[in-house]
C-alpha cells in the first residue's frame, strides 16, 4: 500500500525508472508476509514499520530540503498531523486484516482507497461519471461481493479480515485528502518523514490499547518490513511516479496482489478457487480503470 499520491507533471522515463516502479511495488507486496511472520501483534508490527526507518527518512528529508525557506503555517502542520493519524488508522486496520484474511484479498482491498478517491473526485467536480469510471465502480462492487461472499463461506474470521482491509482503504482516502493542502510546502521525502513521525505514536497507542505484545523476540521480520515497505517500497515509488502516466502506474500496481497471492500460496498454503480468481480479476480491473480515469481528469 502506497502512502503518497504524487501528481506532478509526467517527465520522460528511462529503463531505471520502470525498474524502480516495478521494484517498489514488489517490495510493498512483501509487506503482508512480514506482518504474518512477526511475533509481535499486527498493529505493533505496523508501529515498528514506521518507527525503525525514521532516522533514515529524516536524513533523506534534510538532504532534499536544501536551501532554507519560510516555515509552514500552523494550519499546514495540523493537516499533516491529522493525516498521520489517518494513516496510522489505515495501517492498523490493514495489518489486522492481514492477520485474518488471505494475502491476495488484503492487497486488493487495501488498495481500495484509490477507487474511493475516484468517487470523491466525481462528487467534488459535481459531474456525472465517465464510462471508465462507471465500469470501475461496477467491477469493484462485483468483485468485492464475490470475494466477501467467498470469505463468508470459508470462515467468518476471513470475512472480518476483508472488512478491516476495506476500512483501511477508507482511512487511506482521508489520509491522501488531508495531505492535499501540504504538498505545495513540502518535498516528497519531507512529507513522508513528517507524516510517518505523526503516525508512529498513534500506532503504538493502538497496539497498547489492543493489548498486543510490543517488543518482539525475533527482529528480522520487522526490520525487513520497515526496510521493504517504508524505505525501499515508498522510496522507489516516490522516485518513479513522476515519470509515468496513470495507465502505466495502474498496470504495475496490479503486481502487488499478484505477488501477495504467490507468497500466500508458497508460504501459507492459501489457495484460490475459480470464483476467488474471478473476484480478484474484477477488482484488479477496477483498480486499473480507476487509474486510467484518473489520467483522463489530470
Amino acid at each position: 500500500m502506497t502512502s503518497i499520491d504524487d501528481r506532478r507533471e509526467v517527465t520522460p522515463p528511462n529503463p531505471w525508472h520502470f525498474v524502480a516502479l516495478l521494484g517498489g511495488n514488489f517490495a510493498l507486496a512483501l509487506g503482508p508476509w512480514f506482518v504474518r511472520l512477526a511475533d509481535s501483534g499486527p498493529v505493533s508490527a505496523g508501529f515498528w514499520r514506521l518507527f525503525l526507518p525514521l532516522p533514515l527518512l529524516a536524513l533523506l528529508a534534510l538532504r532534499q530540503r536544501g536551501s532554507a525557506r519560510p516555515a509552514a503555517p500552523l494550519a499546514t502542520w495540523m493537516l499533516i498531523i491529522t493525516a498521520g493519524v489517518a494513516f496510522a488508522l489505515d495501517l492498523a486496520s490493514w495489518h489486522i486484516g492481514i492477520a485474518h484474511t488471505r494475502l491476495g484479498n488484503a492487497s486488493l482491498f487495501g488498495n481500495s482507497g484509490s477507487l474511493i478517491l475516484m468517487a470523491w473526485g466525481l462528487v467534488a467536480a459535481r459531474r456525472l461519471p465517465r464510462p471508465f469510471e462507471i465500469a470501475a465502480i461496477a467491477l469493484a462492487l462485483g468483485g468485492a461481493a464475490i470475494l466477501l461472499g467467498r470469505s463468508m463461506e470459508i470462515d467468518h474470521a476471513t470475512l472480518i479480515g476483508d472488512l478491516f482491509c476495506i476500512l483501511a482503504g477508507v482511512f487511506y482516502f482521508f489520509y491522501i485528502l488531508l495531505l492535499q493542502g501540504a504538498r505545495g510546502r513540502f518535498e516528497s521525502w519531507e512529507l513522508l518523514f513528517t507524516s510517518t513521525l505523526a503516525s508512529a505514536p498513534v500506532m503504538l497507542g493502538i497496539a497498547i490499547w489492543l493489548g498486543e505484545p510490543i517488543w518482539p523476540h525475533v527482529w528480522w521480520p520487522l526490520v525487513a518490513l520497515a526496510f521493504c515497505s517504508q524505505v525501499v517500497g515508498q522510496g522507489l515509488i516516490v522516485f518513479a511516479l513522476r515519470h509515468f502516466s496513470a495507465l502505466i502506474i495502474g498496470v504495475v500496481l496490479l503486481t502487488q496482489p499478484a505477488v501477495s497471492i504467490l507468497v500466500g500460496w508458497l508460504a501459507f498454503g492459501e489457495t484460490m478457487g475459480p470464483l476467488d480468481a474471478l473476484g480478484m480479476v474484477l477488482i484488479a480491473a477496477a483498480l486499473l480503470l480507476g487509474r486510467l480515469s484518473e489520467g483522463e481528469t489530470r
